[in-house]
């Protein structure tokens, strides 16, 4: 059964840090380009980053640039998030596309597989 899961969420004050990891089991996320996305309440899901298969493009939201950074190594990849603001809070859910080597990605939801979410609540 292919499953991705997102952990790494909390309750965080303004200007805090978080660290999301997406993992996947059923198959090897390494030959995966993923993306990270998050839809608050009342909100549409909306992008907010990607990485591409082989780890050498990464694409962001202008929202989060400079403050967000996505990597991965082996299976697992994450989402550092710093300078926290409270509209990045929301549930964050990570997609996966098959794309072995692969050096793009896309912040479009269109990806196959997704995560159940993880919970951001940026508050003070």
């Amino acid at each position: 059964q292919l499953q991705i899961v997102e952990s790494g969420g909390g309750m965080v004050q303004p200007g805090g840090s978080l660290r999301l990891s997406c993992t996947a089991s059923g198959f090897p996320l390494m030959d995966y380009k993923v993306g990270w996305f998050r839809q608050a309440p009342g909100k549409q899901r909306g992008a907010v980053s990607c990485i591409s298969a082989d780890g050498t493009m990464t694409n962001y939201v202008e929202s989060v640039k400079g403050r967000f950074a996505v990597s991965r190594q082996n299976n697992t990849v994450y989402l550092q998030m710093t300078s926290l603001r409270p509209e990045d809070s929301g549930v964050y859910y990570c997609a996966a596309d098959w794309n072995r080597n692969g050096h793009t990605c896309g912040i479009l939801p269109t990806y196959t597989y997704w995560g159940q979410g993880t919970q951001v609540t940026v508050s003070s």
